[in-house]
């Protein structure tokens, strides 16, 4: 790894809390999605929509998650991560509010894209910003980290979720989301220094901008650990819109149940999030993807047999936590893949994955709602079917070279691709 990235000076001025800001960030995304699900029936309920229309609130956040990193990305690259983050973290709180205000599930649905436009901010810029500090080892370390945090995200949103429901209805979560994201705001104005060097900045505007996503989606390695991270954050979303249902309507569970339920497949996916990082580093980073892989397929093939015969409840929860868990494996070796080669465009590089996770989930996620609320086969096809499209687009694109690769790119001097993953796992 290139040792005179653009990061390199930037642990020196950090603030020592930053690292743990970063971690928190990315809670933006989780929290958004996970923290109403426990509610999302009662929701579709009170305002009179449909099972597919009403997931179209998990759907535009997701769509906006994706767009929000696709701008935040290049433009913290072009004028630092501080200004930007700050931005974002605004436009969460005041959106958050017109959700918890929404008189209709159309308008819900058009305020939800907009708070998912506004968290993505802190989804990219703790991706882009962790960049900016680490390197080789640490770089795995941190990422595994992040897909730690976000699956605790996971655990900590539905249970309040549940909890709360208890005491407010769905628009009181709304409110909770404007509070946690008042404190996120009150730290980063305390913690959160520029990361990005006004020298390392990227500069030309639009056309600069073009010219790295051309420079990217023309890395086949780069696309490949893409594509690979979207179709699986596919079957994630599509977990995430369709276990409601499953577990409350066909199987029975109260919203508290499902809240515990759901921490329980998000625990899995901290500890796997956990293991993959330290895997990726000391044994494999392609050899601990593939195993994310076929763990999530074994949670795919588990929910389309239990779509095609009954089940017993144990037998959903297994394939979901397997589906959940596969997914944090897989998710620290691809997000190094992607980013390790582009120091200098990492907010760039950072958008494009973000944006492909986000905007891969947002589409599959209505489509397990389209048999109603009373089928788990169509939850089973999507993620089977995402899963396979996943492992095909890595084996296909992200196949090591032969050789080295002539081309410097933005991202720093010539990299031999074959060899990735040998200079990260030796750190």
């Amino acid at each position: 790894m290139n040792r005179t990235d653009p990061g390199s000076a930037a642990p020196r001025t950090a603030s020592r809390l930053l690292p743990a800001l970063l971690l928190l960030l990315t809670v933006f995304g989780p929290i958004s999605m996970d923290l109403y699900l426990p509610a999302l029936p009662a929701l579709t309920r009170e305002l009179g929509a449909a099972t597919s229309v009403a997931q179209l609130t998990v759907t535009a956040c997701l769509i906006g998650l994706a767009l929000g990193q696709l701008v935040a990305g290049p433009l913290s690259d072009r004028f630092g991560r501080r200004g930007i983050l700050l931005i974002g973290i605004v436009a969460y709180i005041g959106t958050s509010l017109l959700c918890a205000a929404a008189p209709s599930v159309g308008l819900l649905i058009a305020a939800r894209l907009v708070q998912g436009l506004a968290g993505g901010v802190g989804i990219v810029i703790a991706q882009a910003a962790g960049r900016d500090v680490y390197a080789g080892g640490a770089l795995i370390r941190f990422y595994g980290r992040l897909t730690v945090i976000g699956g605790f995200a996971a655990i900590v949103g539905p249970l309040l979720g549940g909890a709360l429901t208890t005491v407010a209805d769905w628009r009181g979560l709304f409110l909770f989301l404007a509070v946690i994201g008042s404190a996120i705001l009150l730290i980063t104005l305390l913690a959160f220094g520029e990361t990005l060097p006004a020298a390392h900045r990227a500069v030309g505007g639009l056309s600069r901008t073009l010219q790295d996503f051309r420079t990217l989606l023309a890395d086949r390695i780069f696309l490949g650990a893409v594509l690979n991270q979207g179709f699986l954050y596919a079957a994630l979303f599509a977990y995430l819109a369709g276990s409601t249902y499953v577990l409350q309507d066909v199987y029975g569970l109260s919203p508290q149940a499902y809240a515990l339920a759901f921490g329980a497949n998000s625990a899995g996916f901290m500890v796997f999030g956990y293991l993959a990082g330290r895997a990726a580093e000391r044994w494999s980073v392609r050899g601990t993807l593939g195993a994310g892989l076929a763990i999530a397929g074994v949670g795919a093939l588990g929910l389309v047999a239990a779509g095609l015969a009954p089940m017993p409840l144990w037998v959903v929860l297994a394939s979901l936590f397997a589906l959940a868990s596969g997914v944090a494996t897989a998710s620290p070796p691809a997000t190094t893949l992607a980013l390790v080669e582009y120091p200098r465009i990492a907010g760039t590089a950072s958008s494009l994955l973000g944006m492909v996770r986000f905007g891969f989930g947002g589409l599959a996620a209505p489509l397990v709602g389209i048999a109603g609320a009373a089928s788990i086969l169509p939850l089973g096809l999507v993620t089977v079917t995402a899963t396979v499209l996943a492992a095909v687009s890595f084996a296909v694109l992200a196949r090591p070279r032969r050789g080295s690769d002539p081309a410097a790119g933005p991202g720093g001097p010539p990299v031999t691709a074959s060899t990735t993953a040998t200079v990260i796992t030796a750190h």
